[in-house]
């Protein structure tokens, strides 16, 4: 096996995170307009904290100019809230793409870090007001969840079938390799000890001590 070094896995990890736009969905500035205003909100007040209220001054327009665009606010929160999870299925997916599951896995945990970093405002409403979804769109993003967790387990189970891993319970490595990069959006603030890419570059060397990868 190649030596991989911190270099290569920022690359890599660079190149995938390049092609990941979370405005990508939303086509007119005035839609761009509503949705960052709400996604501010979302952060700061919270779900329930949040009227459309705050959604139509932070944007700019009236409240009744929104409906044009989005039914409810909770309509909005699903919209973050589902880009935002494909995004992060998109990530895992184009990481364990590679052939070699233990540079995959570095990869993998280096930008899915890395993104929870620098996006941490989107990651921190898409991963923590889930609660407040409706049932029908709770399960759309549930899926997308779930999809994420199979990509990784199934990269896990690749690489303990080569040699690559030693780990007791797949289910359980995949779940801990998804939570390091995933609460680092309820921590992380920008002028911190740490920048994204060094916090990337740490949690996959700690991800693999923790799968019994070699140094």
């Amino acid at each position: 096996m190649a030596q991989v070094t911190g270099t290569d896995t920022s690359a890599a990890g660079e190149r995938i995170l390049a092609g990941l736009d979370l405005w990508a969905e939303w086509a007119t500035a005035t839609q761009r307009a509503i949705v960052g205003a709400a996604l501010e909100s979302f952060a700061e007040r919270g779900f329930h904290g949040t009227s459309l209220k705050h959604i139509a001054q932070g944007s700019g327009l009236s409240t009744a100019a929104l409906y044009v665009h989005f039914a409810s606010k909770e309509e909005l929160l699903f919209a973050l809230s589902r880009r935002g999870h494909a995004i992060a299925r998109d990530l895992v997916v184009a990481a364990a793409a590679q052939d070699d599951p233990a540079t995959a896995m570095r990869v993998l945990v280096y930008a899915f870090t890395r993104w929870h970093a620098e996006q941490r405002t989107t990651a921190r409403v898409v991963q923590y007001e889930q609660g407040a979804l409706t049932a029908g769109h709770g399960a759309v993003v549930a899926g997308l969840r779930r999809d994420t967790e199979r990509v990784v387990r199934g990269l896990i189970t690749r690489g303990v079938q080569e040699g690559a891993f030693t780990v007791p319970d797949v289910r359980g490595a995949s779940a801990a390799v998804l939570s390091l990069g995933i609460d680092v959006a309820r921590w992380f603030v920008p002028d911190g000890p740490w920048t994204p890419d060094a916090l990337g570059l740490l949690y996959a060397e700690l991800a693999g001590r923790m799968l019994g990868m070699p140094a």
